[in-house]
Protein backbone atom coordinates (compact mmCIF):
# COMPACT_ATOMS: atom_id res chain seq x y z
CA UNK A 1 0.00 0.00 0.00
CA UNK A 2 2.61 2.65 0.77
CA UNK A 3 4.77 1.97 -2.12
CA UNK A 4 3.01 3.87 -4.78
CA UNK A 5 3.05 6.49 -2.20
CA UNK A 6 6.78 6.42 -1.68
CA UNK A 7 7.47 6.57 -5.53
CA UNK A 8 5.60 9.73 -5.62
CA UNK A 9 7.28 10.96 -2.81
CA UNK A 10 10.36 10.28 -5.11
CA UNK A 11 9.46 12.87 -7.21
CA UNK A 12 8.71 15.77 -4.77
CA UNK A 13 11.76 18.42 -4.64
CA UNK A 14 9.60 19.97 -0.96
CA UNK A 15 10.05 16.16 0.62
CA UNK A 16 13.21 15.78 -1.33
CA UNK A 17 14.73 18.98 1.11
CA UNK A 18 12.88 17.38 4.54
CA UNK A 19 14.38 13.85 4.08
CA UNK A 20 17.84 15.45 2.87
CA UNK A 21 18.26 17.66 5.78
CA UNK A 22 17.25 15.55 8.38
CA UNK A 23 20.30 14.27 10.38
CA UNK A 24 19.52 10.96 10.90
CA UNK A 25 18.74 10.73 7.18
CA UNK A 26 22.83 10.44 6.15
CA UNK A 27 23.34 7.18 8.43
CA UNK A 28 20.83 5.39 6.97
CA UNK A 29 21.16 5.92 3.39
CA UNK A 30 24.91 4.47 3.94
CA UNK A 31 22.97 1.11 4.20
CA UNK A 32 22.30 1.57 0.61
CA UNK A 33 24.87 4.18 -1.34
CA UNK A 34 28.40 3.22 -1.12
CA UNK A 35 29.87 6.47 -1.03
CA UNK A 36 29.80 10.41 -2.23
CA UNK A 37 33.05 10.13 -4.30
CA UNK A 38 34.72 7.22 -6.68
CA UNK A 39 37.65 7.29 -3.62
CA UNK A 40 35.23 6.66 -1.33
CA UNK A 41 33.56 3.66 -3.05
CA UNK A 42 36.77 2.04 -5.20
CA UNK A 43 38.09 0.46 -1.47
CA UNK A 44 34.32 -0.76 -1.32
CA UNK A 45 34.79 -2.38 -5.12
CA UNK A 46 38.25 -3.91 -4.28
CA UNK A 47 36.41 -5.17 -0.60
CA UNK A 48 34.21 -7.04 -2.83
CA UNK A 49 35.75 -8.50 -5.23
CA UNK A 50 38.17 -9.78 -2.75
CA UNK A 51 35.71 -11.51 -1.48
CA UNK A 52 34.56 -13.09 -4.84
CA UNK A 53 31.79 -10.66 -6.11
CA UNK A 54 31.69 -8.73 -8.90
CA UNK A 55 30.16 -4.98 -9.27
CA UNK A 56 28.10 -2.84 -11.52
CA UNK A 57 28.57 1.00 -10.19
CA UNK A 58 25.91 3.62 -10.75
CA UNK A 59 26.93 7.25 -10.69
CA UNK A 60 23.84 8.74 -9.24
CA UNK A 61 21.71 11.12 -11.04
CA UNK A 62 18.74 11.33 -13.19
CA UNK A 63 16.37 13.43 -15.03
CA UNK A 64 19.11 15.95 -16.40
CA UNK A 65 17.37 19.49 -16.99
CA UNK A 66 20.14 20.76 -19.01
CA UNK A 67 22.60 20.03 -21.70
CA UNK A 68 25.75 20.88 -19.16
CA UNK A 69 23.97 18.64 -16.44
CA UNK A 70 24.26 15.92 -19.11
CA UNK A 71 28.00 16.29 -19.97
CA UNK A 72 28.63 17.06 -16.05
CA UNK A 73 27.16 13.30 -15.99
CA UNK A 74 29.30 11.53 -18.84
CA UNK A 75 32.59 13.45 -17.71
CA UNK A 76 31.74 11.57 -14.24
CA UNK A 77 31.28 8.16 -15.57
CA UNK A 78 34.54 8.95 -17.89
CA UNK A 79 36.15 9.52 -14.55
CA UNK A 80 35.05 6.44 -12.69
CA UNK A 81 36.57 4.18 -15.95
CA UNK A 82 39.95 5.86 -15.29
CA UNK A 83 39.52 5.03 -11.53
CA UNK A 84 38.87 1.65 -12.17
CA UNK A 85 41.92 1.10 -14.69
CA UNK A 86 44.62 0.31 -12.51
CA UNK A 87 42.63 -2.52 -10.27
CA UNK A 88 42.63 -4.52 -13.45
CA UNK A 89 39.06 -5.79 -12.63
CA UNK A 90 37.96 -6.03 -15.97
CA UNK A 91 34.26 -6.99 -16.68
CA UNK A 92 34.10 -8.07 -12.70
CA UNK A 93 33.61 -4.09 -12.58
CA UNK A 94 30.98 -2.91 -15.01
CA UNK A 95 28.86 0.03 -14.94
CA UNK A 96 25.04 1.15 -14.76
CA UNK A 97 23.79 4.63 -16.73
CA UNK A 98 20.48 5.70 -16.70
CA UNK A 99 19.90 7.76 -20.12
CA UNK A 100 17.94 10.36 -18.52
CA UNK A 101 21.80 11.39 -16.24
CA UNK A 102 22.55 11.78 -19.63
CA UNK A 103 20.13 14.32 -21.20
CA UNK A 104 17.79 11.25 -22.85
CA UNK A 105 14.28 13.82 -21.88
CA UNK A 106 15.94 17.06 -23.42
CA UNK A 107 14.76 18.65 -27.02
CA UNK A 108 17.03 16.58 -29.43
CA UNK A 109 17.87 14.25 -26.06
CA UNK A 110 17.54 10.43 -27.70
CA UNK A 111 20.68 11.72 -29.66
CA UNK A 112 22.52 13.71 -26.90
CA UNK A 113 22.21 10.49 -24.77
CA UNK A 114 23.41 8.16 -27.27
CA UNK A 115 26.60 10.43 -27.89
CA UNK A 116 27.25 10.61 -23.84
CA UNK A 117 26.46 6.85 -23.93
CA UNK A 118 28.96 5.88 -26.87
CA UNK A 119 31.94 7.64 -24.84
CA UNK A 120 31.41 5.91 -21.43
CA UNK A 121 30.86 2.80 -23.44
CA UNK A 122 34.03 3.42 -25.62
CA UNK A 123 36.14 4.18 -22.49
CA UNK A 124 34.76 1.02 -20.93
CA UNK A 125 35.86 -0.94 -23.85
CA UNK A 126 39.24 0.40 -23.26
CA UNK A 127 40.00 -1.28 -19.52
CA UNK A 128 38.21 -4.39 -20.70
CA UNK A 129 34.53 -3.56 -19.36
CA UNK A 130 31.29 -3.40 -20.06
CA UNK A 131 28.15 -0.47 -19.35
CA UNK A 132 24.63 -2.04 -18.78
CA UNK A 133 22.10 0.77 -19.88
CA UNK A 134 19.75 0.97 -16.83
CA UNK A 135 15.73 0.91 -17.41
CA UNK A 136 13.57 3.70 -16.13
CA UNK A 137 9.74 4.92 -16.75
CA UNK A 138 7.71 3.11 -19.61
CA UNK A 139 7.92 6.37 -21.43
CA UNK A 140 11.86 6.07 -21.95
CA UNK A 141 11.80 2.29 -23.09
CA UNK A 142 11.65 2.56 -26.83
CA UNK A 143 14.64 5.42 -26.92
CA UNK A 144 16.22 3.14 -24.21
CA UNK A 145 16.26 0.05 -26.42
CA UNK A 146 17.06 1.58 -29.63
CA UNK A 147 20.05 2.99 -27.84
CA UNK A 148 20.92 -0.52 -26.70
CA UNK A 149 20.91 -1.44 -30.18
CA UNK A 150 22.61 1.10 -31.55
CA UNK A 151 25.49 0.56 -29.04
CA UNK A 152 25.44 -3.25 -29.74
CA UNK A 153 26.47 -2.80 -33.14
CA UNK A 154 30.42 -1.77 -32.08
CA UNK A 155 29.85 -3.08 -28.47
CA UNK A 156 27.57 -6.16 -28.47
CA UNK A 157 28.38 -6.85 -24.49
CA UNK A 158 26.65 -3.53 -23.61
CA UNK A 159 23.83 -4.73 -22.05
CA UNK A 160 20.04 -4.20 -21.31
CA UNK A 161 17.53 -3.90 -18.21
CA UNK A 162 14.07 -5.23 -18.77
CA UNK A 163 11.05 -4.96 -15.99
CA UNK A 164 8.57 -7.46 -15.81
CA UNK A 165 5.59 -5.30 -14.32
CA UNK A 166 5.46 -3.66 -18.09
CA UNK A 167 3.12 -5.54 -20.47
CA UNK A 168 5.45 -5.21 -23.17
CA UNK A 169 8.38 -6.97 -21.46
CA UNK A 170 7.87 -10.59 -22.42
CA UNK A 171 7.82 -9.45 -26.06
CA UNK A 172 11.10 -7.52 -25.68
CA UNK A 173 12.43 -10.60 -23.96
CA UNK A 174 11.63 -12.30 -26.74
CA UNK A 175 13.80 -9.45 -29.27
CA UNK A 176 16.92 -9.24 -26.52
CA UNK A 177 17.34 -13.06 -25.73
CA UNK A 178 19.90 -13.32 -28.51
CA UNK A 179 23.91 -14.40 -28.98
CA UNK A 180 25.98 -12.01 -27.19
CA UNK A 181 22.91 -10.25 -25.32
CA UNK A 182 23.55 -9.13 -21.70
CA UNK A 183 19.98 -8.88 -20.33
CA UNK A 184 19.35 -8.21 -16.89
CA UNK A 185 15.53 -8.84 -15.59
CA UNK A 186 13.57 -6.42 -12.55
CA UNK A 187 10.78 -6.11 -11.69
CA UNK A 188 10.44 -2.51 -11.89
CA UNK A 189 10.56 0.44 -9.50
CA UNK A 190 8.84 3.28 -11.15
CA UNK A 191 4.98 4.06 -10.62
CA UNK A 192 3.55 2.87 -13.66
CA UNK A 193 0.03 3.22 -14.55
CA UNK A 194 -2.48 0.52 -14.99
CA UNK A 195 -2.88 0.85 -19.07
CA UNK A 196 0.85 -0.40 -19.25
CA UNK A 197 1.86 -2.39 -15.92
CA UNK A 198 0.67 -5.06 -13.64
CA UNK A 199 -0.22 -3.73 -10.71
CA UNK A 200 -0.57 -7.02 -8.72
CA UNK A 201 2.52 -7.82 -7.25
CA UNK A 202 1.51 -11.37 -7.68
CA UNK A 203 0.96 -10.82 -11.09
CA UNK A 204 4.38 -9.14 -11.35
CA UNK A 205 6.61 -12.21 -9.93
CA UNK A 206 4.36 -14.43 -12.84
CA UNK A 207 5.59 -12.27 -15.39
CA UNK A 208 9.03 -12.35 -13.66
CA UNK A 209 9.02 -15.91 -14.26
CA UNK A 210 7.75 -16.05 -17.62
CA UNK A 211 10.27 -13.58 -18.82
CA UNK A 212 12.96 -15.44 -17.21
CA UNK A 213 11.95 -18.63 -18.95
CA UNK A 214 11.95 -16.60 -22.30
CA UNK A 215 15.81 -15.67 -21.24
CA UNK A 216 17.01 -18.33 -20.20
CA UNK A 217 15.43 -20.75 -23.36
CA UNK A 218 17.47 -17.76 -25.15
CA UNK A 219 21.02 -17.87 -26.54
CA UNK A 220 21.63 -14.51 -24.73
CA UNK A 221 23.55 -13.74 -21.09
CA UNK A 222 20.35 -13.50 -18.18
CA UNK A 223 21.44 -11.78 -15.28
CA UNK A 224 18.81 -12.20 -12.58
CA UNK A 225 18.16 -8.86 -10.79
CA UNK A 226 16.31 -9.92 -7.36
CA UNK A 227 15.99 -10.52 -3.80
CA UNK A 228 13.43 -12.85 -3.62
CA UNK A 229 14.07 -16.16 -2.68
CA UNK A 230 11.39 -17.91 -4.32
CA UNK A 231 12.46 -16.26 -7.84
CA UNK A 232 16.52 -17.26 -6.91
CA UNK A 233 15.04 -20.52 -6.90
CA UNK A 234 13.08 -20.49 -9.91
CA UNK A 235 16.03 -19.09 -11.74
CA UNK A 236 18.32 -22.38 -10.31
CA UNK A 237 15.72 -24.72 -11.66
CA UNK A 238 15.38 -23.14 -15.14
CA UNK A 239 18.94 -22.65 -15.37
CA UNK A 240 19.06 -26.96 -14.98
CA UNK A 241 16.22 -26.97 -17.05
CA UNK A 242 18.07 -25.24 -19.93
CA UNK A 243 21.04 -27.03 -19.85
CA UNK A 244 22.96 -23.66 -18.37
CA UNK A 245 26.86 -23.43 -16.47
CA UNK A 246 26.81 -21.22 -13.53
CA UNK A 247 29.04 -18.81 -15.69
CA UNK A 248 26.14 -19.09 -18.22
CA UNK A 249 24.10 -16.49 -16.24
CA UNK A 250 24.46 -14.42 -13.06
CA UNK A 251 22.53 -13.50 -10.19
CA UNK A 252 22.48 -9.11 -9.60
CA UNK A 253 21.13 -7.72 -5.97
CA UNK A 254 21.52 -4.43 -4.26
CA UNK A 255 24.50 -2.99 -2.19
CA UNK A 256 23.36 -3.19 1.23
CA UNK A 257 20.49 -5.78 0.56
CA UNK A 258 20.72 -9.65 1.63
CA UNK A 259 24.40 -9.23 1.88
CA UNK A 260 24.49 -12.88 3.79
CA UNK A 261 22.83 -14.38 0.50
CA UNK A 262 24.99 -12.56 -1.68
CA UNK A 263 28.03 -14.09 -0.59
CA UNK A 264 26.05 -17.67 -0.12
CA UNK A 265 25.64 -17.52 -3.77
CA UNK A 266 28.97 -16.85 -4.65
CA UNK A 267 30.22 -19.45 -2.33
CA UNK A 268 28.23 -22.16 -4.37
CA UNK A 269 30.05 -20.94 -7.55
CA UNK A 270 27.17 -18.69 -9.07
CA UNK A 271 28.67 -15.28 -10.37
CA UNK A 272 26.94 -12.56 -7.81
CA UNK A 273 27.17 -9.16 -9.25
CA UNK A 274 26.32 -6.34 -6.39
CA UNK A 275 24.67 -3.16 -7.78
CA UNK A 276 26.62 -0.51 -6.32
CA UNK A 277 25.64 2.96 -5.94
CA UNK A 278 27.57 6.10 -5.38
CA UNK A 279 27.26 10.13 -5.13
CA UNK A 280 25.59 13.14 -3.86
CA UNK A 281 22.31 13.08 -5.59
CA UNK A 282 20.91 9.84 -3.98
CA UNK A 283 17.41 10.75 -2.92
CA UNK A 284 15.77 9.46 -5.75
CA UNK A 285 17.61 6.27 -5.82
CA UNK A 286 17.20 5.72 -1.74
CA UNK A 287 12.91 6.18 -2.27
CA UNK A 288 13.04 3.53 -4.84
CA UNK A 289 14.64 1.24 -2.56
CA UNK A 290 12.17 1.84 0.19
CA UNK A 291 9.26 1.28 -1.85
CA UNK A 292 10.47 -1.98 -3.03
CA UNK A 293 10.48 -3.75 -0.13
CA UNK A 294 8.52 -2.77 3.48
CA UNK A 295 11.77 -4.24 5.32
CA UNK A 296 13.52 -1.23 3.75
CA UNK A 297 10.76 1.41 5.10
CA UNK A 298 11.09 -0.22 8.37
CA UNK A 299 14.70 0.01 8.66
CA UNK A 300 14.82 3.59 8.16
CA UNK A 301 11.40 4.24 10.70
CA UNK A 302 13.28 2.33 13.09
CA UNK A 303 16.44 4.98 12.45
CA UNK A 304 14.37 7.50 12.67
CA UNK A 305 12.76 6.77 15.63
CA UNK A 306 15.92 5.60 17.95
CA UNK A 307 18.77 8.21 16.30
CA UNK A 308 15.81 11.31 16.11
Amino acid sequence: MLGPVILAASRSEQLRRIVSAAPVTKPVVTRFIAGETSEETLPVVKDLADRGLEVTLDVLGEDVTDPAEALRARDAYLGLVEALRPLGLGTRAEMSIKLSSFGQALPGGHDLALKNATAVVEAAAEIGTTVTLDMEDHTTVDSTLAIHAELRRRFPETGAVVQSYLFRTEDDCRDLAAAGSRVRLVKGAYKEPASVAHQDKHQVDLAYVRCLNILMAGTGYPMIGSHDPRLIAVTQELALRHGRALDAYEFQMLYGIRTEEQHRLAAEGHRMRVYTAYGTDWYGYFMRRLAERPANLAFFLRSLVTKG
